[in-house]
């Protein structure tokens, strides 16, 4: 056999490689060996320093393999090799445009090495990438340099949050969106701080801060992508976390099972410890509390001054020439702010009046907007000339039924939010809509004075109120909202815990009545006394048998000292106000105010919240709805989609519609397969062998021929031995003797 000739890099190679093996066993004794390839690669790197343009295929190679060496052994020789990161990062800064593909992406790799043995730290590799980053025009440096710098920040932040090093890129980004506005690298800053928010590594107000300021950027590409971040990075981050949760776990069974049959060795029980620490931190991530992620929406700082800002300079301002999409989307996110806390700008809504037409392009998107717009201190007169404006426009008799549907779901979602917006005659108009022969038409008309029943049934008629809300009305319970009321706060549920108590106290009485009435000892009951133990509290709260519950009682103590100061005349209440005033105390709860809730009342109190929950759900009495109905798309927003709903459900779908619906979720002709075919592929998948019947039926035809032959000779006497010998094994239990005790 003719010898290969090794050529003389392949043999540098693999003395190199050797030299790295033989240094990383035993240091010392190759210490003057590591310092012959520290010279030759000091000498390279002045010859290559001074001209990386010209510079042979052969001198790259070698230079290439010279750095590998020092950096995976830099960290053994630390004196030696101080200055060998200072090289790498000037060569970086300073040739990165004209080094080679290959050596440039070995000088990253060496460098990200070096960080991670701890040779240099997270923030001096950092800002050495950050730069060449957003100057570099070769594609793939860029895509290398932005996959480093995310993997980086996230090793920093694995064990914990890393707080000085996420303040200091933080810092860096924020300044490369704010110090020149017109410019596109603050996109890199957008998509970097968008990743990091998506794998939730930074959670805080400061990525906020860094997208806000991309926003309000004079480049179009940023402020899109800062505007995306707001509108989708939540729900990206649920998405992720979501998919990370839904992963497939280790099949503890399976892995001992093939453990057992198979031969043992140190891997196979190595395999073993390691799946079951995988499924014990798997565990252990199920049982830990839930980390508190606020919505960047929630986390912005001035959302008023934000969205006036943003408004202004983005869609009222007419020299911003951005596409209809990017300004939809800036819509979006100025109306989501204005929405969910509630602000006030008052000239969005004139804004609104001249897209307000079906000839426009996306008008249910604009119609979207103006519904997450609007909340409960808008004020009516803003809100009205718009209603009418889309009812004059979308809803007639000679509209399209998909254009009449859209117009109507709209003025729904608007008066959802704001049901004073509407008067009594425009609502009849609508209402009648119900007649209309197109199903979609029905259907919004029919939810739209669904939602007047529950918030306002004085506007409709009595014919179209119903019984529920014309018997609210009757008995005072159904109560019109004024302009900028709000409800005040409580405790949720507390009146279930009261009427629950209640009954517990009258059902006692009952029992000690009848106790004494067949003449037993009776015991008395305090007013205060539940189902509950109270008396286990360290500290007593109900155990005053005073009057006045422990409360002092100022005017008494100022009548046996000083006399009290001469208070200030008081005026006549009128009765309405008399009114009011006992409605007010009625519904504030006796048991909030006059006692201290134990745990166990507050067992009790979650107890009955989560049955009035499964009753509500199961469709029993809906006594929240109305607050549900307006505080609906507060978090998630009106999307085109949700205007677009009724007419999309009363329409017929075309014959495609139905063939592709018929077709979903079933294999194609190219991927049928018979159901045996699909068992023993779904058997191949659980990893389960095959049964012996399988085996003897794929095996090979000449293997089976001699012992075919051998069983045709047989004679009937040593058949019947074999016979034999076959049922005394299978009573044994086997070849195994799995049967014997």
């Amino acid at each position: 056999m003719v010898k290969r000739k090794v050529a003389a890099l392949e043999k540098v190679d693999a003395d190199l490689v050797s030299l790295q093996y033989k240094i990383r066993r035993d240091p010392k004794s190759y210490a003057q060996e590591f310092y012959d390839q520290w010279l030759s690669y000091d000498a390279q790197r002045h010859i290559f320093v001074s001209s990386p343009s010209t510079a042979s295929t052969d001198d790259v190679k070698k230079f290439h393999d010279l750095v590998d060496i020092v950096a995976h052994v830099a960290d053994l020789y630390p004196d030696l090799t101080a200055p060998f990161p200072d090289h790498l990062k000037d060569l970086l800064n300073q040739h990165h445009a004209v080094l080679h593909s290959e050596l440039r992406e070995k000088v990253v790799g060496s460098l990200c090495l070096l960080r991670r043995k701890e040779v240099i730290d997270s923030t001096s590799l950092l800002t050495t990438l950050f730069p060449i980053l957003i100057s570099t025009p070769s594609k793939t440096l860029r895509s290398l340099l932005y996959t480093k710098i995310i993997s980086d920040l996230r090793e920093s932040n694995s064990k914990a949050t890393n707080h000085r090093l996420n303040r200091t890129i933080q810092t860096v980004l924020h300044n490369l969106v704010t110090s020149d506005r017109t410019s596109t690298k603050g996109m890199w800053a957008t998509r970097i701080t968008r990743e990091l928010w998506r794998r939730q590594i930074w959670t805080d107000a400061k990525p906020c801060d860094v997208m806000k300021e991309a926003c309000l950027s004079d480049n179009e590409k940023v402020v899109a992508g800062g505007v995306r971040f707001f509108l989708g990075g939540d729900k990206e981050r649920e998405e992720m976390e979501d998919d990370s949760s839904d992963d497939e776990g280790i099949d503890i069974k399976r892995v001992k099972h093939q453990g057992g049959i198979n031969k043992k060795s140190k891997k196979r029980m190595k395999q073993f410890e390691k799946a079951v620490d995988k499924v014990k931190r798997q565990e252990r991530k199920k049982s830990a509390p839930h980390p508190l992620n606020f919505s960047a929406l929630h986390l912005i700082h001035d959302p008023q001054g934000f969205a006036e800002l943003l408004f202004q300079k983005h869609l009222q301002n007419t020299k911003c020439k951005f596409t209809l999409d990017n300004k939809l989307l800036i819509l979006q996110l100025v109306t989501r702010l204005v929405g969910l806390h509630k602000l006030t700008i008052i000239s969005l809504y004139s804004w609104f009046v001249r897209f307000l037409t079906p000839k426009q392009a996306q008008v249910t998107s604009f119609l979207g907007s103006l519904a997450q717009a609007t909340h409960n201190l808008v004020p009516p007169d803003a809100l009205e000339p718009l209603v009418v404006k889309i009812a004059n426009e979308f809803v007639s008799e000679a509209s399209a039924s998909e254009v009449a549907a859209a117009g109507i779901n709209g003025i729904r979602e608007i008066a959802i939010r704001q049901p004073l917006c509407m008067s009594e005659t425009l609502l009849q108009d609508l209402v009648l809509y119900q007649r209309s022969k197109d199903k979609g038409v029905v259907m919004a008309a029919k939810g739209l004075q669904s939602l007047y029943r529950e918030v306002y049934p004085e506007l409709l008629q009595k014919k179209y109120r119903g019984k529920d809300a014309t018997m609210g009305l009757r008995s005072g319970e159904v109560k019109l909202r004024k302009f900028g009321e709000e409800d005040t706060g409580g405790i949720e549920g507390i009146e279930l815990l009261e009427q629950w108590k209640q009954e517990q106290r009258e059902k006692k009485l009952a029992e000690q009545a009848l106790i004494e009435a067949e003449g037993g000892e009776v015991k008395k009951i305090d007013d205060d006394e539940d189902g509950f133990n109270s008396d286990e509290w360290e500290v007593g709260s109900d155990d005053s048998d005073e009057s006045d519950n422990g409360w002092i009682n100022v005017s008494d103590d100022e009548e046996d000292g000083e006399p009290a100061k001469k208070r200030p005349k008081q005026t006549q209440m009128t009765d309405e106000d008399k009114a009011n005033a006992i409605a007010e105390a009625n519904r504030i709860s006796v048991l909030a105010t006059t006692s201290i809730l134990t745990p166990a009342d507050l067992a009790k109190l979650q107890e009955l919240v989560r049955e009035a929950n499964i009753d509500k759900a199961m469709g029993g009495r809906t006594s929240k709805r109305k607050k549900e109905l307006i505080a609906r798309h507060i978090d998630e927003g009106v999307t085109a989609e949700d205007i677009e709903l009724p007419a999309t459900i009363g329409k017929k779908s075309t014959k495609e519609e139905r063939e592709a619906l018929a077709r979903e979720g079933k294999p194609g002709r190219d991927e049928h397969k018979s159901t045996q075919a699909i068992r023993k592929s779904k058997k191949e998948a659980e990893g389960k062998s095959s049964t012996n019947k399988e085996k003897a039926r794929k095996k090979n035809f000449m293997m089976t021929l001699g012992k075919a032959r051998a069983k045709n000779k047989r004679s009937l006497i040593d058949t019947k031995a074999s016979l034999k010998a076959h049922v005394a094994k299978a009573k044994q239990g086997g070849r195994r003797r799995n049967g014997v005790a």
